[in-house]
């Protein structure tokens, strides 16, 4: 990429950013601001750098997609920015003001236009994965009537849907708490729908189960102003309670003990849930009371 355009003053009027982080970013919108043309590179598929991995900012305990949204948007919108990501600097020549940049970008080997981030291509690339195929046994299905019914009647409730399968693993969910092995191979079957991929999406998002849980979910927000405000210690507090670790069930079936990073009620730390009842400022003095009129019910 050579610098094209020099002014009066013989410098050009193009301008590399190595590197996408947040700095990378908001140098790139200053830039790009003042007149420039700008490349903001970075080597990795997207810009974000490590701020996008992050829950909160110090010391403001800021939200960190909030403060990196706008800027994400502002670059993409703006049209004296343009993006290469998957890319390195191999060489750099000349003097500041007017340089030549060698820049190697590596293929991504799909169309970037009709990308849409869903990470299929990773998951299924027949250069990274040996691609086989295992023929499934046609065997029984132990699915009592009761269970034959429920599931018709779900399927039946989304048919037509596109793409329905997140819906009715939802469904399946709310009816048995959690979703049964048999099911999953019922569903398979009758959606003629690889079990694999529906143990992807069930293994996905964290709603899911693949084992059984109790009637009520009891989750603690573990996000950083719940965390500073004495999440742990409640946590402790409902191990205490209920005789369970983090994660495990009671023996009656009655509560399930999780952990959630953020309910986005920070205002309200330390938050805490029983199914759809959110409580707020919970201390470990408040927890039996909490677990009384659910134990009683």
């Amino acid at each position: 990429m050579s610098s094209k355009s020099p002014g009066s003053d013989g410098k050009s009027g193009a301008v590399l950013v190595v590197g996408g982080g947040i700095g990378g970013m908001q140098a790139a919108l200053d830039l790009a601001e003042s007149g420039f043309k700008v490349y903001l590179l970075d080597n990795k598929p997207s810009i974000g750098g490590v701020m996008a991995q992050l829950d909160k900012t110090f010391p403001t305990n800021d939200c960190a997609m909030c403060t990196m949204a706008p800027r994400l948007v502002e670059i993409g919108r703006h049209k004296d920015i343009k993006v290469i990501t998957l890319a390195d600097v191999e060489k750099l020549e000349g003097q500041p003001g007017r340089f030549k940049a060698t820049v190697r970008r590596r293929p991504r080997f799909v169309r970037e236009d009709k990308c849409t981030g869903c990470g299929q291509c990773m998951a299924n690339c027949p250069v990274r994965n040996e691609i086989y195929i295992v023929d499934e046994e046609e065997t029984a299905i132990d699915v009592s009537p009761e269970d034959r019914v429920r599931i018709d009647e779900i399927l039946h409730e989304h048919h037509g849907e596109s793409g329905a399968l997140v819906s009715i693993l939802q469904s399946v969910n709310s009816v048995y708490n959690y979703l049964p092995e048999n099911i999953l191979r019922h569903l398979s079957r009758q959606l003629h729908v690889p079990l694999s991929l529906i143990y992807r999406i069930a293994s996905f998002y964290a709603a899911f189960s693949l084992t059984p849980r109790g009637k009520h979910i009891v989750t603690v927000c573990t996000g950083t102003a719940c965390h500073v405000k004495g999440a742990p210690r409640v946590m402790r507090a409902l191990e205490k309670e209920l005789g369970i670790r983090k994660g495990e069930t009671t023996d009656d079936m009655n509560f399930t003990l999780e952990a959630v990073r953020c309910l986005g009620c920070c205002g309200l730390a330390p938050v805490m849930t029983v199914g759809k009842d959110l409580y707020g400022h919970v201390s470990e003095s408040k927890v039996a009371g909490i677990l009384s009129a659910y134990k009683n019910s």
